[in-house]
């Protein structure tokens, strides 16, 4: 059977500002494992780093590496011991894996257990190709009213439901999202989804806020060239009120410093975007105001809260996709996504089915 499946194309990074195309051998899986024919990829700013610079922070990419991490595909080969899934299902596929039990699996907190598997982060291989195994128990069963692509968006989607929340985002918050690209962008729609009355969205980008109006935000401010007290006040000018809950998500310096006097006294503000290691914040203006600071890591117990949404017809997340490509344009994807023209590129795998 596995002769029939085809080449097995792979989007590879070899170092920075090298990409290719190559073709890698159909995995096997394992006993608790799955074998995926991929079908849709989205393209993320962590891979086009990857590429441009070989590198995040302490993540290096020394070996070749298999881009791609928000994904879904079709189950055509289970292991032994896998009972939930049959070949023919369609899954989302959830890109980190505990690699043991560790205390952070004990309660429930997963995604910060230190040898944690993730899709194309050095030194584990993502899933932008054709065939790809992964663990049994991070692939989702998607219901039929729910789309490949859809499944893939479940990936940035889960940034947005695991800031807000960290966040406490709930009925009638005002919140203040900081950027407006895909990240920004979810968790407009989850704090929509969550209760938010007001929802105020900043950007450099006009055409990237008229995008966040589009997804819900009730107000968008296009930042030029003011202080970050400046775009505070203008914030809680449109808003009427300092926001209970600010999610930053762009790492910017001067938008952190932002979040910080912008958010209400006993407020939250949350840590999406990453930037330099050290910024320069005014953090006593947060500990007099009991201003709480709270980081997050990727996201941890979303998949099936997200499957439950997209079925129920809660939220929309379809106008996120703005690009497609074949798997064979990988290249010029990358290209795309790196000028930063529309809001995500996906690719699209498997060349019998195109569609979203």
């Amino acid at each position: 059977a596995m002769a029939e499946l085809g080449q097995n194309v792979a989007v590879v990074v070899h170092r920075a500002g090298d990409l290719r195309l190559e073709n890698r051998p159909i995995p096997e899986p394992g006993p608790s494992e799955v074998l995926l024919r991929m079908h849709s990829v989205g393209i993320c700013g962590s891979d086009v780093h990857y590429w441009q610079h070989g590198r995040i922070g302490d993540f290096v990419v020394k070996d070749p590496m298999v881009l791609g991490h928000e994904a879904s595909g079709t189950v055509v080969k289970v292991g032994s011991g896998v009972t939930h899934l049959k070949p023919g299902d369609r899954v989302a596929i959830e890109p980190g894996v505990p690699r043991e039990a560790d205390e952070f699996c004990k309660t429930g907190r997963y995604n910060l257990s230190p040898t944690i598997f993730f899709c194309a982060t050095p030194p584990d291989d993502g899933n932008l190709c054709r065939y790809y195994k992964h663990s049994a128990s991070y692939c989702y069963k998607l219901p039929d009213n729910v789309t490949f692509e859809e499944g893939a968006l479940i990936e940035p989607l889960s940034v947005g439901i695991h800031a807000c929340k960290r966040g406490g985002v709930t009925l009638g918050s005002k919140v203040f999202v900081s950027g407006s690209g895909p990240i920004g962008l979810v968790n407009v729609i989850v704090a929509k989804m969550m209760g938010a009355a007001a929802v105020v969205v900043t950007d450099l980008s006009a055409s990237r806020l008229q995008k966040a109006k589009e997804m819900g935000a009730d107000f968008t401010i296009q930042v030029k060239n003011e202080t970050p007290k400046e775009v505070a006040s203008k914030v809680e000018g449109v808003l009427g009120c300092m926001p209970e809950v600010t999610v930053e998500c762009t790492g910017v310096q001067a938008c952190i410093q932002t979040g910080i006097y912008v958010t209400r006294s006993g407020g939250t503000l949350v840590l999406v975007g990453l930037g330099p290691e050290m910024v320069t914040v005014p953090i006593v203006n947060a500990a007099v105001r009991e201003v709480d600071i709270r980081g997050i890591f990727r996201y941890c117990n979303t998949w099936p809260v997200a499957i439950a949404l997209l079925a129920s017809k809660r939220i929309n997340v379809k106008p996120l996709v703005t690009h497609r490509f074949p798997l064979e344009k990988a290249l010029e994807a990358f290209e795309t996504s790196k000028r930063g023209e529309g809001v995500k590129v996906m690719l699209k795998c498997d060349p019998t089915d195109q569609t979203p």
